[in-house]
């Protein structure tokens, strides 16, 4: 496994230059603000660069490259496998589609006996992140790995767009199957948020729409916490995810972030369902605890059979637009944290990513796949 990293910037345009490669086995993956890949001049001088790669990218919250984490730039890494094949396959999805059927209509598209891994991308406004995951595990089964991440939009929660050999586009998703035994892939997702205030029952919701927290208004009970922040939802909710789980005796849970308001409905629209009568609690940030959950993250991602294996490592980090907000000018802290450990662990390992609407990643504790918020999640890729 071969990978090669460019970043274009607005100042100095690409570095290094785009070469001219016409090879057919390249999977391209690239990630940038809206403002810069939104009209598509970017991803076309990538298409002529590369014209017959897979090339797969997405809109961000912010870009990952290294220890650095930027704004308005793209993001590009080009994956030359050895042994390993690859398919990729994608769709667009309409608001009044349905997420789940839309995930296992991907699923049943890649699903062959060796496939081993997906890695998705998919429009982070419209799609129910949580639907579209169950109905790729059940398209794929347990034995599949499925890791990935919702499109981001800065704060502004607009628009995200998803690219599949075509100009990002709003409501496309895109899945990347990996085949065959070479293939090495660690994953990992860690919060690192702290929980606070009464636990309490969500008592009216229906999928990833919160209407009641115990019989009272979910977005009135937000609005008590944020003050005179609630003028600036739902972007100021991103510093108060919840936490949510199905019942007292589950350890650790999975968290949620908002994506939208509806005052007139009184309700909340969160990236990731919200089953009545699991249990949830609000969150806050503790910086140190975000930077030591991505390096926790990394230390999932790493297992011993990647250390023996040859030629690159490619490390994809996707991690919250919350997470950005909240740790600010130390946002860089996490990425190096990962970099410290990944560094340890195998020595030179290329690093890109970043900052969504939402992670996917198999739970750490249970082992299924879900879709996450406020997490730094990581997909390492390596073969054998």
């Amino acid at each position: 496994m071969n990978v090669q990293q460019f970043q274009w910037e607005p100042a100095v345009g690409w570095s290094p230059s785009l070469p001219e490669n016409n090879e057919d086995r390249l999977l391209v993956m690239f990630f940038g603000g809206r403002d810069v890949l939104g009209n598509g001049n970017l991803y076309n001088e990538i298409a002529a660069a590369f014209p017959n790669g897979e090339r797969v990218g997405c809109t961000t919250s912010g870009e990952i490259m290294g220890d650095d984490v930027m704004d308005d730039t793209v993001v590009v890494s080009v994956i030359s496998f050895e042994k390993t094949h690859f398919h990729a396959a994608s769709l667009v999805f309409s608001g009044a589609d349905d997420a789940f059927s839309a995930g296992n209509t991907l699923g049943t598209k890649l699903y062959d006996e060796n496939l081993k891994a997906v890695f998705v991308l998919s429009d982070g406004h419209q799609v129910n992140g949580s639907e579209l995951v169950k109905g790729l595990a059940q398209a794929l089964g347990e034995d599949i790995v499925i890791t990935g991440g919702l499109a981001g939009d800065g704060t502004r929660f607009e628009q995200t767009l998803v690219s599949h050999n075509h100009v990002p586009e709003p409501g496309r998703i895109v899945a990347v199957g990996l085949y065959g035994d070479s293939i090495l892939v660690g994953h990992g997702s860690v919060g690192g948020w702290d929980s606070f205030g009464p636990e309490r029952t969500i008592t009216k919701a229906e999928k990833n729409v919160l209407y009641e927290l115990d019989g009272k208004s979910a977005l009135e009970l937000y609005k008590t916490y944020l003050g005179e922040e609630a003028n600036h939802l739902p972007g100021s909710a991103l510093q108060f995810p919840l936490t949510i789980r199905e019942n007292a005796s589950v350890g650790s849970g999975t968290v949620r972030t908002i994506l939208s308001i509806d005052e007139k409905a009184q309700a909340m629209i969160f990236a990731g369902d919200m089953p009545v009568g699991n249990i949830a609690q609000l969150m806050m940030a503790n910086f140190d605890r975000l930077v030591d959950g991505a390096a926790e993250a990394a230390a999932f991602a790493s297992h011993d059979e990647i250390i023996n294996s040859g030629g690159d490592k490619l490390a994809l980090l996707i991690s919250c637009v919350g997470r950005k907000i909240v740790l600010g000018q130390r946002i860089a802290d996490e990425a190096e944290a990962v970099g410290e450990v990944l560094q340890e662990k195998y020595g030179d390992v290329f690093r890109m990513g970043f900052y969504s609407y939402g992670e996917i990643s198999p739970h750490v504790e249970i082992g299924k796949c879900e879709l996450h918020n406020q997490t730094m999640t990581i997909t390492l890729l390596a073969e054998k």
